[in-house]
Protein backbone atom coordinates (compact mmCIF):
# COMPACT_ATOMS: atom_id res chain seq x y z
CA UNK A 1 0.00 0.00 0.00
CA UNK A 2 1.57 3.28 -0.94
CA UNK A 3 -0.29 5.47 1.71
CA UNK A 4 -0.93 5.04 5.37
CA UNK A 5 -3.28 6.57 7.60
CA UNK A 6 -1.86 9.73 9.95
CA UNK A 7 -4.20 11.02 12.49
CA UNK A 8 -3.56 14.50 13.42
CA UNK A 9 -5.69 17.51 15.68
CA UNK A 10 -6.85 20.47 13.47
CA UNK A 11 -9.48 22.10 16.45
CA UNK A 12 -8.42 25.18 18.36
CA UNK A 13 -6.25 25.93 20.88
CA UNK A 14 -8.11 24.66 24.16
CA UNK A 15 -5.84 25.95 26.84
CA UNK A 16 -3.29 28.41 27.85
CA UNK A 17 -0.65 27.71 30.79
CA UNK A 18 1.08 31.00 31.76
CA UNK A 19 4.51 30.98 33.97
CA UNK A 20 4.19 33.27 36.70
CA UNK A 21 7.08 35.63 37.59
CA UNK A 22 7.94 37.30 34.28
CA UNK A 23 5.28 36.33 32.34
CA UNK A 24 1.87 37.47 34.18
CA UNK A 25 3.29 38.90 37.45
CA UNK A 26 6.45 40.84 39.01
CA UNK A 27 7.37 42.67 35.92
CA UNK A 28 11.47 41.79 35.32
CA UNK A 29 11.15 38.60 37.40
CA UNK A 30 12.72 40.98 40.30
CA UNK A 31 11.48 39.30 43.15
CA UNK A 32 13.66 35.71 43.47
CA UNK A 33 17.12 37.79 41.95
CA UNK A 34 17.70 39.48 45.39
CA UNK A 35 16.31 36.85 47.27
CA UNK A 36 19.28 34.44 46.17
CA UNK A 37 21.74 36.95 46.06
CA UNK A 38 21.27 37.63 49.83
CA UNK A 39 21.02 33.72 50.58
CA UNK A 40 24.33 33.39 49.13
CA UNK A 41 25.81 36.76 51.12
CA UNK A 42 24.61 35.38 54.31
CA UNK A 43 27.15 32.38 53.74
CA UNK A 44 30.04 34.63 52.54
CA UNK A 45 29.69 34.07 48.93
CA UNK A 46 29.23 36.89 46.38
CA UNK A 47 27.17 35.91 43.01
CA UNK A 48 26.15 38.85 40.86
CA UNK A 49 23.03 39.69 39.35
CA UNK A 50 23.28 37.68 36.01
CA UNK A 51 24.50 34.59 37.65
CA UNK A 52 20.98 34.43 40.37
CA UNK A 53 19.38 34.69 37.67
CA UNK A 54 20.77 32.69 34.56
CA UNK A 55 18.88 29.48 36.17
CA UNK A 56 15.41 31.17 36.34
CA UNK A 57 12.50 29.00 35.74
CA UNK A 58 13.52 25.58 37.51
CA UNK A 59 12.56 24.76 40.61
CA UNK A 60 14.37 26.41 43.15
CA UNK A 61 16.25 24.29 45.21
CA UNK A 62 17.34 23.23 41.58
CA UNK A 63 18.04 26.68 40.87
CA UNK A 64 20.71 26.72 44.00
CA UNK A 65 22.30 23.97 42.58
CA UNK A 66 22.37 24.91 39.46
CA UNK A 67 24.07 28.21 40.79
CA UNK A 68 26.56 26.59 42.68
CA UNK A 69 27.19 24.41 39.94
CA UNK A 70 28.79 27.53 37.77
CA UNK A 71 32.39 27.60 38.34
CA UNK A 72 33.21 31.18 39.27
CA UNK A 73 30.79 30.88 41.86
CA UNK A 74 32.28 27.02 43.00
CA UNK A 75 35.54 29.26 43.12
CA UNK A 76 34.22 31.91 45.70
CA UNK A 77 32.18 29.42 47.39
CA UNK A 78 35.70 27.11 48.21
CA UNK A 79 37.58 30.43 48.84
CA UNK A 80 34.87 31.37 51.88
CA UNK A 81 33.72 28.00 53.14
CA UNK A 82 37.17 26.05 52.74
CA UNK A 83 35.25 23.01 50.85
CA UNK A 84 33.54 22.79 47.45
CA UNK A 85 30.20 22.78 47.83
CA UNK A 86 28.29 19.51 48.37
CA UNK A 87 24.09 18.69 48.41
CA UNK A 88 24.11 19.63 52.07
CA UNK A 89 25.76 23.29 51.15
CA UNK A 90 22.26 23.54 48.69
CA UNK A 91 19.99 22.37 51.11
CA UNK A 92 21.16 24.88 53.62
CA UNK A 93 21.52 28.03 50.66
CA UNK A 94 18.03 27.06 49.64
CA UNK A 95 16.47 26.44 53.22
CA UNK A 96 17.81 30.48 53.80
CA UNK A 97 16.54 31.36 50.62
CA UNK A 98 12.70 30.46 51.15
CA UNK A 99 11.76 33.01 54.14
CA UNK A 100 13.97 35.65 52.20
CA UNK A 101 11.85 35.18 49.51
CA UNK A 102 8.42 34.86 51.39
CA UNK A 103 8.98 38.03 52.50
CA UNK A 104 9.64 39.95 49.07
CA UNK A 105 6.81 38.09 47.25
CA UNK A 106 4.11 40.91 47.99
CA UNK A 107 6.40 43.55 47.40
CA UNK A 108 6.15 41.77 43.73
CA UNK A 109 2.93 40.58 42.43
CA UNK A 110 1.50 43.00 40.77
CA UNK A 111 0.09 42.20 37.68
CA UNK A 112 1.70 42.59 34.30
CA UNK A 113 0.12 45.64 32.39
CA UNK A 114 -2.44 43.19 29.84
CA UNK A 115 -2.98 39.97 31.86
CA UNK A 116 -6.23 40.84 32.93
CA UNK A 117 -7.56 41.53 29.42
CA UNK A 118 -5.84 38.89 27.76
CA UNK A 119 -7.51 36.24 30.18
CA UNK A 120 -10.70 37.32 30.29
CA UNK A 121 -10.83 37.36 26.07
CA UNK A 122 -8.99 33.83 26.25
CA UNK A 123 -11.74 33.09 29.62
CA UNK A 124 -14.76 34.45 26.14
CA UNK A 125 -12.89 32.32 23.86
CA UNK A 126 -13.89 29.39 25.88
CA UNK A 127 -10.03 28.42 26.20
CA UNK A 128 -8.74 27.04 29.52
CA UNK A 129 -6.73 29.05 31.49
CA UNK A 130 -3.47 27.03 33.69
CA UNK A 131 -0.76 28.32 35.27
CA UNK A 132 2.68 26.70 36.57
CA UNK A 133 5.41 27.78 38.40
CA UNK A 134 9.20 26.75 39.94
CA UNK A 135 8.07 28.58 42.81
CA UNK A 136 7.05 26.25 45.85
CA UNK A 137 3.29 25.35 46.74
CA UNK A 138 3.53 28.30 49.93
CA UNK A 139 5.72 30.95 47.43
CA UNK A 140 2.52 30.57 44.74
CA UNK A 141 0.03 30.41 46.95
CA UNK A 142 0.68 34.07 47.62
CA UNK A 143 0.57 35.27 43.78
CA UNK A 144 -2.08 33.18 43.56
CA UNK A 145 -4.46 34.99 46.25
CA UNK A 146 -3.19 38.60 45.16
CA UNK A 147 -3.28 37.80 41.60
CA UNK A 148 -7.05 36.21 42.09
CA UNK A 149 -7.79 39.76 43.53
CA UNK A 150 -6.56 41.84 41.06
CA UNK A 151 -8.62 39.87 38.43
CA UNK A 152 -6.73 37.04 37.23
CA UNK A 153 -7.95 33.47 38.77
CA UNK A 154 -6.10 29.94 36.73
CA UNK A 155 -8.49 27.53 36.83
CA UNK A 156 -5.47 25.42 37.76
CA UNK A 157 -2.26 26.04 39.51
CA UNK A 158 0.62 23.85 39.61
CA UNK A 159 3.53 24.70 41.87
CA UNK A 160 6.88 23.06 42.06
CA UNK A 161 7.31 19.75 44.18
CA UNK A 162 4.49 17.87 45.31
CA UNK A 163 6.02 14.20 43.49
CA UNK A 164 6.64 16.14 39.99
CA UNK A 165 9.51 17.29 38.23
CA UNK A 166 10.14 20.59 38.03
CA UNK A 167 11.60 22.19 34.57
CA UNK A 168 13.15 21.76 32.01
CA UNK A 169 10.73 18.10 32.86
CA UNK A 170 6.88 18.66 31.00
CA UNK A 171 5.64 17.03 34.51
CA UNK A 172 3.84 20.96 35.29
CA UNK A 173 2.39 21.49 31.99
CA UNK A 174 0.96 17.77 31.78
CA UNK A 175 -0.84 17.86 34.98
CA UNK A 176 -2.05 21.77 34.18
CA UNK A 177 -3.27 19.83 30.98
CA UNK A 178 -4.82 17.32 32.76
CA UNK A 179 -6.60 19.75 35.17
CA UNK A 180 -7.83 22.03 32.27
CA UNK A 181 -9.62 18.88 30.38
CA UNK A 182 -7.36 19.75 27.23
CA UNK A 183 -8.12 16.95 24.62
CA UNK A 184 -4.62 16.36 23.61
CA UNK A 185 -0.82 18.46 24.28
CA UNK A 186 -0.97 20.13 20.34
CA UNK A 187 -4.22 22.06 21.83
CA UNK A 188 -2.47 23.52 24.59
CA UNK A 189 0.36 26.68 24.13
CA UNK A 190 2.62 27.31 27.30
CA UNK A 191 3.43 30.63 27.84
CA UNK A 192 6.84 31.58 29.47
CA UNK A 193 10.08 34.31 29.80
CA UNK A 194 12.67 31.23 30.66
CA UNK A 195 14.75 28.75 29.08
CA UNK A 196 13.84 26.42 31.18
CA UNK A 197 9.92 27.02 30.59
CA UNK A 198 10.14 26.49 27.01
CA UNK A 199 11.69 23.69 27.48
CA UNK A 200 8.89 22.29 29.21
CA UNK A 201 6.40 22.88 27.07
CA UNK A 202 8.39 21.94 24.02
CA UNK A 203 9.39 18.29 26.09
CA UNK A 204 5.41 18.31 26.69
CA UNK A 205 4.55 18.51 23.31
CA UNK A 206 2.82 22.24 23.13
CA UNK A 207 3.13 25.42 21.17
CA UNK A 208 5.23 27.43 23.02
CA UNK A 209 5.80 31.28 23.50
CA UNK A 210 8.24 32.87 24.66
CA UNK A 211 7.76 36.36 26.78
CA UNK A 212 11.11 38.88 26.14
CA UNK A 213 10.51 42.18 27.47
CA UNK A 214 8.55 41.82 31.08
CA UNK A 215 10.48 39.00 32.24
CA UNK A 216 13.61 37.29 33.21
CA UNK A 217 15.66 37.68 29.98
CA UNK A 218 15.44 41.46 30.30
CA UNK A 219 15.31 41.89 34.08
CA UNK A 220 14.20 45.24 34.45
CA UNK A 221 11.31 46.58 36.60
CA UNK A 222 8.18 48.27 34.72
CA UNK A 223 9.53 51.94 35.84
CA UNK A 224 13.30 51.13 34.72
CA UNK A 225 12.45 50.01 31.07
CA UNK A 226 10.05 52.64 30.47
CA UNK A 227 12.50 55.17 30.75
CA UNK A 228 14.93 53.71 28.64
CA UNK A 229 15.73 55.22 25.37
CA UNK A 230 14.27 53.15 22.32
CA UNK A 231 17.26 52.37 21.12
CA UNK A 232 18.27 50.58 24.18
CA UNK A 233 14.61 48.71 24.19
CA UNK A 234 15.51 47.84 20.74
CA UNK A 235 18.99 46.31 21.68
CA UNK A 236 17.65 44.40 25.19
CA UNK A 237 14.56 43.04 23.27
CA UNK A 238 16.20 41.95 20.08
CA UNK A 239 18.97 39.70 22.32
CA UNK A 240 15.85 38.52 24.81
CA UNK A 241 13.83 37.59 21.65
CA UNK A 242 16.93 36.17 20.29
CA UNK A 243 17.55 33.54 23.08
CA UNK A 244 13.91 32.42 23.72
CA UNK A 245 13.98 31.81 20.18
CA UNK A 246 16.99 29.62 19.99
CA UNK A 247 15.51 27.70 23.41
CA UNK A 248 12.92 26.93 20.91
CA UNK A 249 9.94 28.99 21.40
CA UNK A 250 7.52 29.01 18.56
CA UNK A 251 7.01 32.84 18.73
CA UNK A 252 8.54 35.20 21.01
CA UNK A 253 6.14 37.92 22.32
CA UNK A 254 7.50 41.05 24.18
CA UNK A 255 4.71 40.35 26.94
CA UNK A 256 0.96 38.64 27.54
CA UNK A 257 -0.77 41.61 26.13
CA UNK A 258 0.46 40.35 22.39
CA UNK A 259 -0.79 37.55 22.54
CA UNK A 260 -3.87 36.89 20.94
CA UNK A 261 -1.99 37.17 17.42
CA UNK A 262 -0.28 34.34 18.67
CA UNK A 263 -3.34 32.14 19.25
CA UNK A 264 -4.88 33.22 16.05
CA UNK A 265 -1.47 32.10 14.09
CA UNK A 266 -1.47 28.97 15.90
CA UNK A 267 -5.05 28.09 14.97
CA UNK A 268 -4.19 28.68 11.59
CA UNK A 269 -1.59 26.20 11.86
CA UNK A 270 -3.67 23.80 13.55
CA UNK A 271 -6.79 23.93 11.31
CA UNK A 272 -4.22 22.43 8.39
CA UNK A 273 -2.31 20.04 10.40
CA UNK A 274 0.58 21.20 11.54
CA UNK A 275 2.06 20.16 15.07
CA UNK A 276 4.12 21.93 17.41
Amino acid sequence: MSYRYTRRYTGPVRAVIFDWAGTTVDFGCMAPVASFVRAFAEFGVEITLAEARAPMGAEKRDHVAQILAMDAVRTRWRDARGNDPVEADVDAVYERFKPLQMAVLEDHAGLIPGVVETVRRLDAEGIAIGANTGYDAAMSAVNERLAAAAGYAPSSCVAAGNGLRGRPYPDMALKNMIDLGAPCVQACVKVDDTVPGIEEGLAAGMWTVGVAVTGNEVGLSYTDWEVLPDEEKAVLRARATRRLAQAGAHYVIDGVADLFPVIEAINHRLNTGEYP
